[in-house]
């Protein structure tokens, strides 16, 4: 323990300064992204945008995606011109962004905020990183990096929880909540962080942009590595389908009042705290079950998975996910949800940690920057994919209203459209009142006949491709190479 805190001691003010800045940025992403699929696709009069599963897919995938290829650009950028001033940059657009976001009620709006959010994030991802880089060395880089972590799941664990409570007095309050938490941000940065020492780049920015994309070309001869981020693409898009998708399959079609019943029989002050006054566990609150398990479990989970080379953990822990999101999808049992997102965080602590040290281990001497760059590839095309499935695949086998259209096309009945004048609730309501149902009756007859989980077939079929191919990757295209 006196080691430790001995080593503690070695870090300066503006590591301790730059992982506040990721909590506090992490807490502003996170709380919005948790509930952001609600937001864009529940019922107008709620206060939500009402698009379709279609549009959240498209603005949420490409998007995300967006913001994982931008750092490429972004680090060049920090270096020509300076952290602190890039950081400054970069908060004052995400400040300004998340506040826009619940002032645009339009499609094209909406998506250009968001684009102009992904910009700042990437303008602050690649800086915040180098920071911490430069301010450990060879003896406390291992705590170094583990507490920035840390960070990060700590910011991820505390956003999506005030979200919840925020966004039950108006959705305006979830954006309003991470603006305010990127400008104690531009405060810490203003007044408290000191630019690491680092070499200034003399170079044109241009020429700094394009050197970085001919490295990129260059990696990307790599027919090993290539394959590699192509494989890994699979587990990013089923990844994703936890905060993309599972949002909305548990507002259509589960029933948590059960799972609250449960924790206030267990005890009535922790039901309070996460539950609503409507006697429910809101879906953010179950999702953040997995940034809960990382911050409990990280540690313990990394000490078990070393003893496994890298390839053999990251299928594991792929697998492992897959068997979580398919169960998070099975049914409409919140406890088998909950269940689901459980075993998914373990998956997700084996493996996407042994991914990046796996790409730092099989890159060549004096390449490693540029293979850890190349590492977010699939991420971002991940993200893109996850976005369709969540979208369109979605909206065609597991939507609600969408299910509801159908039911109605197939008995002939006809009602409005739905509208800026005729919401999504409204829809709902007059589809019940035209099939003689109350909305639970609506709810389980389309359950019932169109199976609405059958999604899991897909999302856990992308797993165990992903599993597959990985496997074959290692005992086939490594073991001939040797």
């Amino acid at each position: 323990m006196s080691k430790f805190t001995e080593t503690l001691k070695t870090f300066p003010r503006t590591f301790w300064v730059s992982n506040t800045m990721e909590l506090f940025e992490r807490w502003a992403w996170y709380g919005m992204f948790a509930v952001l699929a609600i937001y864009i696709t529940e019922s107008t009069e709620t206060g939500a945008l009402g698009f379709t599963q279609a549009e959240k897919g498209t603005i949420m995938g490409s998007i995300t995606g967006i913001l994982y290829l931008l750092p490429v650009i972004t680090g060049s950028i920090a270096d020509k011109f300076g952290y602190k001033k890039v950081l400054l940059v970069a908060y004052a657009i995400m400040a300004s962004a998340y506040y826009l976001l619940g002032q645009f009620n339009t499609y094209y709006a909406f998506y250009a905020t968001f684009l102009l959010l992904a910009i700042g994030a990437a303008l602050f991802k690649p800086v915040i990183s180098a920071s911490v880089a430069k301010t450990t060395n060879k003896t406390n880089a291992s705590i170094g990096f583990g507490i920035f972590y840390m960070m990060v799941n700590v910011g991820g664990f505390i956003g999506p929880f005030a979200a919840s409570k925020v966004r039950n007095l108006s959705w305006d309050y979830v954006f309003i909540m991470s603006s305010c938490a990127i400008a104690i941000n531009i405060l810490l940065v203003l007044f408290f962080y000191k630019e690491p020492d680092r070499k200034k780049s003399k170079e044109p920015l241009t020429d700094a942009i394009l050197q970085t994309l001919s490295n990129i070309v260059e990696g990307l001869k790599d027919i090993k590595l290539v394959l590699l981020l192509v494989i890994i693409v699979g587990f990013w898009t089923m990844f994703n389908q936890i905060f993309y998708t599972l949002p909305n399959f548990i507002v259509q079609w589960v029933d948590t009042t059960q799972l609250y019943d449960a924790i206030h029989n267990i005890s009535p002050a922790l039901a309070s705290v996460i539950g609503n006054d409507k006697g429910e566990i809101p879906q953010e609150m179950i999702i953040n079950v997995d940034a809960g398990m990382i911050v409990l479990f990280q540690v313990a989970v990394s000490a078990f998975v070393m003893r496994f080379k890298p390839l053999n953990a990251m299928i594991g822990g792929i697998l492992v996910c897959g068997i979580g999101v398919g169960a998070s999808f099975f049914t409409n049992n919140p406890f088998y949800i909950v269940l689901g997102i459980m075993i998914f965080a373990f998956g997700e602590m084996s493996s996407s940690p042994k991914f990046t040290e796996y790409i730092g281990s099989i890159a060549p001497k004096g390449k490693e920057a540029l293979y850890m760059g190349m590492s977010y590839l699939p991420v971002a095309v991940g993200n893109i994919l996850a976005g369709y499935f969540s979208g369109t695949v979605y909206e065609k086998y597991s939507d609600k209203i969408s299910l509801v259209a159908r039911e109605l096309d197939s008995k002939g009945i006809e009602i409005e459209s739905i509208s800026k004048s005729f919401t999504k609730t409204d829809y709902l309501n007059s589809a019940a009142e035209k099939l003689g149902m109350s909305q639970d009756q609506l709810t389980q007859h389309i359950w019932d006949t169109y199976n609405p989980s059958k999604i899991w077939y897909i999302f856990a079929g992308i797993g165990a491709l992903t599993v597959l191919m990985l496997f074959i990757y290692d005992r086939v295209i490594l073991k001939k190479s040797n």
